[in-house]
């Protein structure tokens, strides 16, 4: 009896030696082997809550050139993307869920070993350890995971996609700011003293001295630092309160004057200040009303644009769902080894049901977990690079 209990405590220890994906611990030190502005800070020095989780996302706010495109083509981007998986923040996020899945696989398999017998290192089959009517093999039947898979598919998939649409909705409201921001200034560059305008080539000449260069320079520059100050205030307005309080502070002070700057940084709602401040500078240009109307239709898309992305970032995918998918996809693998066992008798001892179950709960887990990073859109966007 004493050497079926050291066989199986030998076997015990082997099993032990199973990779697990456990979250890092606080004093460990990760670098990235990206060369792109993408995953973990490549400071060696940079503390451990910048790897994974809320500090990892700023580091996922990555905007492609042409070298980024070359290498994201690579032949080699699938040796890449297998060798840096331990390094994933996404996996480290889910490592008490995979923890506990792998954990669930290791007590089945355990329990199955002493309650049913067991194989020793040399190929002899042994007893049960434990002898009782209630201690007996425990699985269920396949079946039931088979079915259920087609739903859980289903919760998955759309939960994905509902969170890439959201990311997706977001990273449009900035482009349509980009290209806005530049058709406001290209129309009030180009219309300030042209045609119509008081001191433009074809007004009357007794009026052609109305148009001061300098006056000029300063009225279109005011228009074009108050479109910075109204999309600087809106990224601000979206961005986690103690992210860029400071910086943006002291950018509105470095560029505005100092009655502006204080005026939209204590305001209630800074975008709405700002974007006040730039309705009064477009309408100082000196130009037919007509044509500040066409100007002023930008502004009407820049509220919009603000209006939905506050819609994203105060609505999230209603929580019933997403609770319902989290709670749908934990029972559903953390009950999946009790059927994994008897899949795997040809293995010693059924063994390889516990890597399989862990790698089952990383990649499922791992979606889940994709489309709750999507979910909110705003930490992730490179919207300094706009």
């Amino acid at each position: 009896m004493i050497s079926r209990f050291t066989t199986v405590a030998a076997i015990l220890a082997a099993a032990t030696q199973t990779v697990a994906f456990t979250p890092a611990s606080k004093n460990a030190v990760l670098s990235s082997t990206t060369s792109i502005n993408m995953g973990p800070p490549i400071d060696p020095t940079a503390p451990v809550v910048e790897t994974y989780g809320e500090g990892s996302r700023k580091y996922r706010r990555t905007v492609y050139t042409h070298n980024e495109w070359v290498k994201h083509r690579s032949s080699d981007r699938f040796v890449n993307n297998l060798t840096t998986l331990v390094y994933s923040g996404i996996y480290k996020n889910i490592g008490k869920e995979v923890l506990a899945t792998t954990s669930v696989a290791a007590f089945v398999w355990a329990w199955n070993l002493v309650s049913g017998g067991y194989e020793d290192f040399y190929g002899v089959m042994h007893d049960p350890l434990i002898v009782s009517q209630w201690a007996t093999e425990i699985g269920l039947p396949l079946t039931i995971f088979t079915t259920l898979s087609p739903s859980l598919g289903l919760l998955l998939v759309f939960r994905t996609n509902a969170s890439y649409g959201r990311w997706d909705e977001a990273r449009k409201f900035w482009g349509l700011n980009i290209n806005h921001t530049r058709d406001l200034n290209r129309m009030a560059t180009a219309w300030y003293g042209n045609d119509s305008s008081p001191g433009s080539a074809s007004a009357p000449k007794q009026t052609a001295k109305a148009i001061d260069p300098a006056e000029r320079e300063y009225l279109l520059g005011q228009v074009s630092l108050l479109t910075w100050a109204f999309v600087r205030s809106m990224k601000r307005h979206l961005s986690p309160p103690d992210e860029d309080e400071e910086d943006y502070i002291a950018e509105l002070k470095s560029r505005l004057s100092p009655e502006q700057a204080d005026a939209i940084i204590s305001a209630a709602h800074r975008p709405n200040r700002a974007l006040y401040d730039l309705s009064v500078a477009i309408e100082k240009l000196p130009m037919h009303f007509m044509r500040k109307n066409e100007i002023n239709k930008n502004l009407s898309i820049f509220e919009d644009t603000l209006g939905g992305s506050e819609r994203l970032l105060s609505s999230p995918v209603p929580l019933f769902y997403t609770r319902h998918t989290a709670r749908f996809i934990s029972v559903w693998l953390l009950f999946l080894p009790f059927a994994l066992y008897g899949q795997f008798g040809d293995s010693w001892n059924h063994i390889m049901m516990i890597p399989a179950s862990l790698l089952i709960s990383v990649f499922l887990f791992g979606i889940e977990e994709l489309a709750t990073q999507l979910e909110e859109p705003f930490t992730i966007l490179p919207m300094q690079g706009f």
